[in-house]
C-alpha cells in the first residue's frame, strides 16, 4: 500500500508550502523506517537518491518482498529550496530569522499553542518520523569523503549502513547537538535506554557538487542493501566488508582560515596526512609571496572534508581531520556551526 503523507505549513508570504512524503507499507510486520533530504536546501544529492529509490521500494511493496513500512521525503524543506540569491541557493539557514534550518529541532517539537511557521514546519517534520525505528537523514558536506553521523549508543551496530553505504568515515558523536533533527529522534530513544533494532544517522553524501545519476544510483543501491540487512526488504544483495575509519567527533580536527584569499588545496580528500602537514596555503593579496599562509593538519589523520569555493573568508572552515586523540579545540555540541 502507497499512502500520500504530505504536509503543508505556511510559508514567509503567508502562502502554503507543500512538503510531500509517500509511506510505502508491505502490509507485513517489520521495522519502521523514515528516510529524508534536504533539510539543508542546499544539499542536493540525498533528493535525487531518493528519487531514485522510491520506485524500488514501490516495486518491492507490490512484489511482496517488504517488510514493515518505509517513509521517504525526498525534499523536506519547503523554505529554504526557494531562497536562491544572485543564482545562488542559500539554504542553510531561513533566510528571514537567519536560524539554521537543522537546529532547534527538540525545542519545537514540544512546542504547542500558536507557532511561527518554521516551528510548524520542524514539529510536523518530527511528528512525521516520530514512529520510525529506523531514520536517515541526508545530508552532504562542502566537499568531502562520503561518511556516516551515528550516537555511540548505536555503534559498531550501525556498521552495517556504513558497510552498505562503503563510507570511509563514521563519526561518533555522544551529549548534547543544538537540537539537530537527529537529537530529537533519539531523544526518547535515550530515556528508555531501548535501542535494540532501532538506528537514527545522518548520513552525508560527499559534496555539495556530487550530484549525478552514477552516484544517486550507488547511494540508492547501498541504502537498498541496508534496508536488507535490517530485515526491512528480503531481495537485497549481501552487505561489503567495511575498510573504513571510525572516530570520536571530539578526535576530528577543523582548520579554520586565518585570513581571507585564494584557496589553493595541495593535498586531495581520503590522503593520510603525518601531523604538521601543510594540505594547503591561502594568498591574501595576490602578487604579494609574504601574503601566503600555509595551513598544516594539525594531527595525523585523513583528510575527511574541505571548503567548496576558492576564495575564502577568515574563519571559515578550510578543511576538516580525523585524529588519534582528542582534539586539542574540542569543546562539545555540533561538528559544526
Amino acid at each position: 500500500m502507497i499512502e500520500d503523507v504530505s504536509f503543508s505549513v505556511p510559508g514567509d508570504s503567508g502562502a502554503e508550502l507543500r512538503v510531500r512524503a509517500w509511506r510505502i507499507d508491505g502490509g507485513r510486520p517489520g521495522p519502521k523506517v523514515h528516510l529524508q533530504a534536504g533539510i539543508h536546501a542546499d544539499e542536493i544529492a540525498g533528493m535525487l537518491v531518493l528519487h531514485e529509490l522510491l520506485p524500488r521500494l514501490r516495486d518491492a511493496a507490490e512484489r511482496g518482498v517488504l517488510n514493515g513500512s518505509v517513509t521517504v521525503v525526498p525534499q523536506a524543506n519547503p523554505f529554504g529550496i526557494g531562497q536562491f540569491r544572485q543564482g545562488r541557493i542559500l539554504g542553510r539557514n531561513h533566510e528571514a530569522t537567519s536560524r539554521n534550518f537543522n537546529r532547534g529541532f527538540i525545542a519545537s517539537a514540544a512546542a504547542s499553542g500558536t507557532l511561527d511557521n518554521l516551528t510548524l514546519w520542524q514539529k510536523r517534520l518530527a511528528e512525521l518520523a516520530a514512529s520510525a525505528d529506523i531514520v536517515l537523514d541526508l545530508h552532504t558536506d562542502d566537499e568531502a569523503l562520503q561518511y556516516v553521523y551515528i550516537h555511540e549508543c548505536f555503534w559498531p551496530a550501525a556498521q552495517d549502513l556504513a558497510a552498505a553505504l562503503q563510507t570511509e568515515l563514521a563519526i561518533i558523536w555522544e551529549g548534547d547537538g543544538d537540537g539537530a533533527f537527529e537529537e530529537v529522534v533519539i531523544a526518547p530513544w535515550l530515556a528508555e535506554q531501548r535501542f535494540a533494532g532501532r538506528l537514527v544517522a545522518t548520513v552525508e553524501l560527499r559534496g555539495q557538487g556530487d550530484v549525478s545519476d552514477a552516484l544517486a544510483q550507488q547511494d540508492a543501491d547501498g541504502l537498498y542493501r541496508f534496508l536488507g540487512a535490517r530485515g526491512v526488504v528480503t531481495d537485497a544483495g549481501p552487505l561489503p566488508e567495511w575498510n573504513g575509519v571510525a572516530t570520536p567527533m571530539g578526535f576530528m580536527e577543523t582548520v579554520f582560515a586565518p585570513a581571507a584569499g585564494v584557496l589553493v588545496f595541495e593535498r586531495e580528500l581520503g590522503e593520510y596526512l603525518e601531523a604538521g602537514e601543510r594540505f594547503a596555503r591561502i594568498i591574501s593579496c595576490p602578487g604579494d609571496a609574504s601574503s601566503e599562509h600555509i595551513l598544516r593538519a594539525p594531527q595525523s589523520g585523513l583528510f575527511a572534508t574541505r571548503y567548496r569555493d576558492r576564495l575564502i573568508p577568515q574563519g571559515a572552515i578550510a578543511g576538516k581531520f580525523t585524529g588519534t586523540v582528542q582534539s586539542s579545540t574540542w569543546s562539545s555540541g555540533a561538528l559544526d556551526p
